[in-house]
């Protein structure tokens, strides 16, 4: 059976970066479990990731990266850049169904297993299958409602997202990074 879920929502907004997923994980069309946290942080909470689909393929993508990091002192896009790279050459990773949101209060980028590290226009960006509501939603939000801080706006996003997306739901893990 194929296994689907995730919004991953990010957000680089008055210097905060932001990242939340909802914890849905289903299995065809029952939901496999609710409460999953897909968000890794790493470098002291400096560095927050969250990933989208298999959740194997992603925690070993996620222990990629870390190395990447380590080998790269903390540059998050040569670290990015590097693993993209390596994902798209290695025959085992190439076969990995997952995709990854990374970010620093600096930048934020969308790394997929096709060799792309794309680094979104404003600063916003989302993974998954709710993506493009949540990634609607936030940038709404953030061009009209200058109050909000930028975890409110994922919060918000991911709530709109999983008020429209069957493979997401209400459980979200939101954390802002030090």
């Amino acid at each position: 059976m194929i296994i689907h879920s995730t919004t991953v929502l990010g957000i680089i907004h008055n210097g905060q970066l932001c990242i939340g997923a909802d914890g849905q994980a289903t299995m065809g069309t029952a939901v496999a479990k609710s409460n999953v946290n897909k968000i890794r942080k790493f470098n002291d909470g400096k560095i927050i990731t969250g990933f989208a689909g298999s959740t194997a393929d992603a925690f070993t993508l996620l222990d990629r990266f870390e190395e990447k990091l380590g080998a790269f002192n903390h540059n998050l896009k040569r670290s990015a850049i590097e693993l993209a790279k390596e994902w798209r050459t290695d025959r085992y990773l190439q076969k990995l169904e997952a995709m990854l949101l990374v970010g620093s209060v600096d930048e934020l980028l969308i790394i997929s297993g096709s060799g792309d590290v794309i680094e979104p226009e404003h600063k916003i960006a989302s993974i998954g299958s709710g993506s493009n509501y949540a990634l609607s939603a936030a940038l709404a939000l953030k061009k009209h409602a200058n109050s909000l801080t930028a975890k409110e706006i994922v919060q918000e996003g991911l709530t709109i997202a999983a008020d429209i997306c069957i493979y997401t739901n209400h459980n979200f893990v939101i954390e802002v990074a030090n």
